[in-house]
């Protein structure tokens, strides 16, 4: 599952690599033919899903049903831990860019390689990482060192007082952060071996939740604050939930 998920974020890699490019060399005016030409990707993609096979995750009849689902406490955990695995990432990802530009007095092209493609190759380090030795290491504790790390990272990147430190922070960030969705994936995958399909869509629902409203709550208190590093620093929540939440994870049982 860490393999797997590491290939997003080397997509994230070349995608900040050639959008800097095409910005460098075409200019940042020109953003719309930038959004047409990456608009190719997800076509491509709809016409392959149309050759992919998809297994049946379980047997007909046996998996669990979304009003089943739904009153279970234990995924709604998972939901919680979901939801702060994609605030934990994206609140920190998405301002990078402006961030590194702020602290750094940089320029966007300078500030997109310093702040999101330097997260995103930290991150995919860290699922490739994981993915390697996976065998070795217990997810559980592994994800709540991740957590802790995720807290000094955000607490590094606004409390330093240094934009060389705070940009270490966020690169830092983005290691953290890597095991976090994949993770959480594979511990409800073995707390609940009948979720089936629908427990994942509650999954990646709950993933998505926090990947909006992560960035959105930095972006609110920021605006508010008038300071990013102040938004940035109220992000340090998500992980501080999630330490909590696998915690509970490891009183919780397994659903038969």
């Amino acid at each position: 599952m860490a393999n797997l998920h590491s290939f997003y974020c080397w997509g994230c890699v070349l995608v900040t690599l050639l959008s800097t490019g095409f910005f460098a060399l075409v200019g940042v005016g020109r953003w719309r033919i930038l959004a047409c030409l990456w608009a190719i990707l997800p076509l491509t993609n709809a016409l392959l899903f149309t050759r992919v096979p998809i297994p049946t995750l379980v047997p007909e009849g046996e998996g669990m049903r979304l009003g089943e689902l739904l009153r279970s406490r234990v995924i709604w955990l998972f939901f919680v831990l979901m939801l702060c695995s994609g605030a934990a990432e994206q609140a920190m990802s998405q301002w990078a860019s402006t961030f590194a530009e702020a602290g750094l007095q940089v320029s966007k092209t300078v500030g997109d390689l310093a702040g999101p493609c330097a997260f995103s190759l930290l991150m995919g380090a860290s699922r490739a990482i994981y993915g390697r030795f996976s065998e070795r290491w217990d997810l559980v504790p592994f994800m709540m060192g991740s957590g802790v790390l995720c807290i000094a990272s955000y607490l590094l990147a606004t409390l330093s007082g240094s934009a060389a430190l705070g940009l270490v922070g966020c690169a830092l960030c983005g290691f953290s952060v890597g095991i976090l969705w994949p993770g959480t994936f594979s511990l409800v995958s073995a707390k609940c071996p009948r979720g089936g399909t629908a427990m994942f869509a509650l999954m990646a629902l709950g993933g998505d939740l926090g990947c909006g409203g992560g960035p959105t709550l930095v972006g609110l208190i920021s605006s508010a604050a008038g300071d990013l590093n102040t938004g940035l620093l109220a992000g340090a929540v998500f992980p501080v939930v999630l330490i909590v939440g696998l915690l509970l994870v490891r009183r919780t049982g397994t659903l038969e």
